[in-house]
């Protein structure tokens, strides 16, 4: 599955937003990844934090932080939390509104270098 989050920090309104989008056609199959557009991906999940809840758990550390960042409604395997907990922790640092947008593919997480038996 290929996968999209968008990440907004919003230090105005002291939130943060997170959606997770997934492409779900399976006429996008064959296209690469570098070629799908904004309207192959649909919502299915929003999710929003209170700010200082998320500054907070981010000052304890990144495993904390991505406790919290975890719900019921949005729950991203480790790789992709770690990352999410990455980006969350440069837009705090940046002092400013922001958006970043992070991609997935479920294919990039099978590769593996399995030695050759001699």
């Amino acid at each position: 599955m290929r996968q999209k989050y968008r990440i907004c920090q919003s230090h105005k309104e002291k939130k943060l937003n997170i959606k997770e989008f997934a492409v779900l056609e399976k006429d996008t199959k064959n296209v690469d990844s570098s070629m799908l557009r904004e309207d192959h991906f649909d919502l299915i999940c929003e999710q929003d934090y209170d700010g200082e809840t998320i500054a907070r758990s981010a000052a304890v550390g990144h495993d904390d932080l991505v406790v919290t960042l975890r719900t019921p409604n949005l729950f991203p395997i480790g790789p992709y939390a770690a990352k999410i907990a990455d980006s969350v922790i440069n837009l705090l640092g940046e002092g400013k509104d922001r958006c970043v947008d992070l991609f997935f593919d479920d294919n990039e997480l099978f590769v593996v270098d399995i030695p050759m038996p001699r």
